[in-house]
């Protein structure tokens, strides 16, 4: 390598740590999609500059690939920053290629298939003292999903997901409803149910106290009063 990393002030974080904290939501590139990144591909990372306080925390910016060597990009930028005036559009960086973000193969080129990964983005209600970890997950049951809502991006799953009943009030006395997020949001703090987010519309599962282990109950039928 030619010895060019970033310009001063401007650096390039490492997004393995987010992934760990987020793993349901934040999602990297597959190794094997990476190892097979070349001249002409391009990869995604997030910038920083450091020497001064910026509009945005951080400027998602591709570099187009020049050479790849020793676990390394060496290439140009690719975006012109919005807020980042220690670079520019077309200057040269070496970043290490674990920092990547995302990818694109040059045009027309065919890539490996990296295995399948699932995501969780359809919506759920889920209590706020569990999105905050003030509780985990007590328990939840499925409901028949509402209609998509203007603005919502993804569709609604049909969880509901509650937090003890102590967490709940606390909620109540903080004048903090629940609330409707992706189901990946809520995994990030609590995947002990993970296994039983495929269960059909009318599921309902309780935490059991002494095991911790969630044992399906009858849900009480809706009121005609």
């Amino acid at each position: 390598m030619s010895g060019i990393t970033l310009p001063p002030g401007v650096e390039v974080r490492d997004p393995r740590l987010v992934a760990a904290q987020h793993p349901y939501t934040f999602w990297l590139p597959h190794p094997v999609s990476l190892a097979a990144l070349e001249a002409g591909d391009i990869a995604r990372f997030i910038f920083f500059q450091t020497d001064r306080a910026t509009q945005y925390n951080g400027e998602r910016m591709w570099v187009l690939v020049q050479q790849i060597d020793d676990g390394h990009i060496l290439g140009t930028l690719d975006n012109e920053p919005v807020d980042m005036p220690r670079i520019q559009r077309g200057a040269e960086v070496c970043v290490p290629i674990s920092h990547a973000i995302d990818f694109e193969f040059a045009p027309g080129k065919q890539g490996p298939v990296p295995p399948h990964q699932r995501e969780y983005w359809d919506l759920c209600f889920v209590d706020s003292c569990i999105l905050e970890q003030r509780s985990r997950v007590n328990h939840l049951y499925r409901e028949a999903p509402m209609p998509r809502r203007e603005g919502d991006t993804d569709p609604d799953s049909g969880w509901r997901i509650r937090g003890t009943a102590e967490a709940i009030a606390d909620d109540e006395r903080r004048g903090q409803p629940p609330q409707f997020v992706a189901l990946g949001a809520v995994l990030n703090c609590d995947d002990s149910w993970l296994d039983l987010i495929d269960a059909p519309v009318g599921a309902a599962y309780a935490r059991e106290g002494e095991t911790g282990d969630f044992v399906p109950y009858d849900p009480e039928p809706e009121s005609d009063s």
